[in-house]
């Protein structure tokens, strides 16, 4: 399975040689996902057309191609079954030497990976048990960016959905999660990652969650700014919950039981980091781990997610915060405003404090870092405001948008956001929840 980021709304399937079990409905993904046909033969039993002969589908009528940004998606009228349930379809679009294909159960089928200003001539055929059928008239298709009405983002992401096998033994479960958008967007999902688990030391194994969360579609930064816990959701349900619940008093001598500190429903007054400190949370290769009720969740750089992009140190929009603007992971554009600019590693603007708060433990034992108080903000000293975020243009949003990014440096994900968070059920966390 093969998936990477487009800054298209629709979905594309190219070719692979296996039949994986994930149904893309849009967007920006590209997952390469078919199987092999056979052409023009036909059959004969029960159930079948007259006569008792089953045959290949008829051709596809009345193909209406809808344009979107590096890509499209093709409605089409059912043709006859020729006796036999129709499987699925496949659009072929060419232009030139070039051709890209999708595939879907039903109308329409999207397509995605083309040039935008390019015209491309598109069919449509449908397959059945006993093969290919003819392929109906083509139509024309010139992709293009699409025009929004004004800071919406309905366009991006929507609608996308998954359902994947997750073979990795710590998880051994099904990745399901939808998003669609119509008056805000909504995401349904499990929680379960679909890129591999390999590492990390889990207190509790990874479970299956009722995530179920909608986000406005014109967010609005009001500058004011709301503390959170869990300030987003990834595009596969998993939420963005950087703080923990595990706490130190101020004599605190060691992070081994009994030495003062706590993962988990602390009460003391200094608060643990779960990267970057003295004390290990058992985070895996994604800088996940599993919170009492299963839920695997992010503290920091989802690099499962990023490897399955596949943008390299390109923009890599990941997630969606709770207020509604996109995140993005570790890249951004050296100028803001400037998308020729070239990219960096972005920074943020939190930096340890050049002396311990009084009343810490112990720098000896507890490193700096090892506490949200051991940070501050000093405006200025990267790239980022207060909650990792900034104004500036993206390839999703060319005409500039406030956004977010996930850093290498402290907080690594933001711990806050500046527009309005529309309620959802997305499971514990936040300040005093699990770790």
């Amino acid at each position: 399975m093969v998936l990477g980021l487009l800054t298209s709304p629709l979905l594309v399937l190219s070719r692979s040689r296996r039949t994986a079990a994930v149904v893309l409905a849009a967007s920006w993904l590209t997952l390469a996902c078919s199987s092999g046909s056979t052409t023009g033969t036909t059959t004969s039993g029960t159930g079948g057309t007259s006569g008792g002969t089953s045959t290949a589908p008829g051709a596809p009528t009345s193909l209406v191609a809808t344009p979107s940004n590096g890509g499209g998606s093709l409605a089409f009228t059912a043709p006859s079954t020729g006796g036999s349930a129709i499987t699925g379809y496949t659009a072929t679009c060419t232009a030139g030497s070039t051709t890209v294909s999708g595939n879907s159960a039903a109308s329409p089928v999207a397509v995605s990976g083309l040039t935008n200003g390019t015209a491309y001539s598109c069919t449509v055929v449908a397959k059945n048990s006993i093969g290919t059928g003819a392929a109906s008239a083509a139509v024309s298709l010139t992709p293009a960016v699409p025009t929004l009405p004004a800071g919406s983002t309905a366009a991006i992401g929507c609608p996308l959905s998954n359902n994947s096998f997750n073979s990795s033994t710590k998880v051994n479960a099904y990745s399901v999660w939808s998003w669609s958008c119509g008056t805000v967007r909504t995401l349904t999902g499990n929680g379960i990652p679909e890129h591999a688990v390999t590492g990390g030391n889990f207190a509790t194994p990874v479970g299956v969650q009722n995530i179920s969360m909608t986000f406005t579609l014109t967010p609005n930064n009001t500058g004011t700014v709301t503390q959170s816990g869990d300030v987003g959701y990834v595009w596969n349900s998993v939420k963005l919950d950087p703080g923990t619940a595990g706490t130190c008093t101020s004599t605190a001598t060691s992070v081994n039981p009994g030495g003062g500190c706590v993962a988990a429903g602390g009460t003391d007054p200094w608060r643990l980091e779960a990267l970057g400190g003295a004390f290990t949370f058992g985070t895996d290769e994604s800088n996940a781990h599993v919170q009492p009720n299963g839920q695997y969740h992010y503290h920091g750089m989802p690099e499962g997610v990023i490897a399955r992009l596949g943008k390299g140190t390109g923009l890599a929009l990941v997630a969606w915060a709770r207020d509604g603007f996109p995140i993005y992971a570790r890249y951004g554009y050296i100028d803001a405003n400037n998308a020729a600019s070239g990219t960096r590693a972005m920074r943020g603007s939190w930096q340890k404090k050049a002396a311990p708060d009084a009343g810490r433990p112990s720098t000896t034992i507890f490193a700096m870092g090892t506490f949200m108080q051991d940070y501050e903000y000093l405006a200025g000293s990267g790239d980022l405001d207060q909650c990792n975020g900034r104004t500036g243009v993206t390839p999703e949003f060319p005409n500039g948008i406030y956004h977010y990014y996930i850093t290498d440096t402290y907080p690594y994900i933001q711990r806050c956001y500046k527009g309005v968070s529309i309620t959802g059920v997305g499971g514990p966390g936040g300040p005093g929840g699990p770790p």
